[in-house]
C-alpha cells in the first residue's frame, strides 16, 4: 500500500519543528507550555496552542506510520482496565500488553463488563491477525466470559499477582494525565493514548536489551525512524 506523503502546507514553520516538538510532547512527561519554552531556548518561538494543534494534527498521522512489532501465536497477551473520571464520569481504558510491556491495543469505554472485555479482544484478533498462546488478566470475570465466547481455545490465566506487566503499564500515562489535569473528554483521551503509546513502544527499548550500548543503539534507531516517518530526513 502506498503512502500518502504527509502535508506541511500552510505551515510557516519547518517540518523538522512541528515533528521535533510533537515527539517532545509525547515522549516525555512535558506539558504544551513546557515544550514552548524548551523550543524558545532553541530560538524558536511558537505558542503552546499551536504545538496543540500540531499534536492533534500529525500525531496520530505520524503514530499510524510507525512500525509495528510482528504478531506471533507464541505472544503472551496480558490484559487490565483502568478507570479514568473525564467530566465527572468514570470511564475505563481497557489495555493489551504482550509479554514484553510492547502496548498492543487500547480502548476508551464507558462499562467494565463482559461486553467491553469482548471489543477488545475483537479489536486485539483483528489487530494481531493471530491468536495468542494464552492471555493472563486478574480476577475479573468479565475476562473469562469474553474469552470462552470469542478463543474459547486459548489458555486463560486469571491471577492478580501474574499480571503485573499490565497494571505497570498504567504508570505512564497516569503521570500525564497528572501532568494535563485530567483529560478533557473520552476522544481527546483515546487520540492521546493512541499517539503516547505508540511513541513509547518505539523509544522504550524491550526488556530483554540490558547493556547500555544496546539501549543506545536502539535509540539511535528509534530517532532515525521518527524522523523517517515524519518526513523531515533530508
Amino acid at each position: 500500500m502506498i503512502q500518502v506523503t504527509i502535508s506541511y502546507k500552510r505551515h510557516r514553520f519547518p517540518p523538522a519543528v512541528i515533528a521535533h516538538a510533537v515527539w517532545l510532547y509525547f515522549r516525555f512527561p512535558l506539558s504544551l507550555r513546557l515544550v514552548e519554552e524548551m523550543l524558545v531556548e532553541r530560538g524558536i518561538v511558537v505558542s503552546y496552542e499551536t504545538i496543540r494543534c500540531w499534536a492533534k494534527k500529525f500525531g496520530l498521522e505520524y503514530a499510524g506510520r510507525l512500525r509495528r512489532k510482528p504478531a506471533s501465536p507464541n505472544d503472551v497477551w496480558h490484559l487490565d482496565e483502568v478507570v479514568v473520571t473525564i467530566g465527572g464520569r468514570r470511564h475505563w481504558l481497557w489495555r493489551a500488553v504482550d509479554q514484553h510491556g510492547y502496548v498492543l491495543d487500547e480502548i476508551v469505554q464507558t462499562r467494565r463488563n463482559t461486553k467491553a472485555a469482548r471489543r477488545l479482544l475483537i479489536r486485539l484478533m483483528k489487530k494481531q491477525g493471530c491468536l495468542p498462546k494464552r492471555i493472563v488478566t486478574d480476577k475479573l470475570r468479565s475476562y473469562g466470559a469474553a474469552q470462552r465466547q470469542i478463543m474459547p481455545r486459548v489458555e486463560h490465566r486469571s491471577h492478580k499477582g501474574l499480571n503485573n506487566r499490565a497494571e505497570n503499564s498504567h504508570l505512564p500515562l497516569r503521570k500525564r494525565e497528572r501532568l494535563m489535569q485530567r483529560f478533557r473528554s473520552p476522544g481527546a483521551l483515546q487520540r492521546f493514548t493512541s499517539v503516547f503509546s505508540a511513541v513509547r513502544n518505539l523509544f522504550v527499548p524491550p526488556r530483554s536489551k540490558h547493556s547500555a550500548i544496546a539501549v543506545h543503539l536502539h535509540r539511535l534507531r528509534a530517532i532515525a525512524h521518527w524522523k523517517a516517518v515524519a518526513e523531515t530526513v533530508a
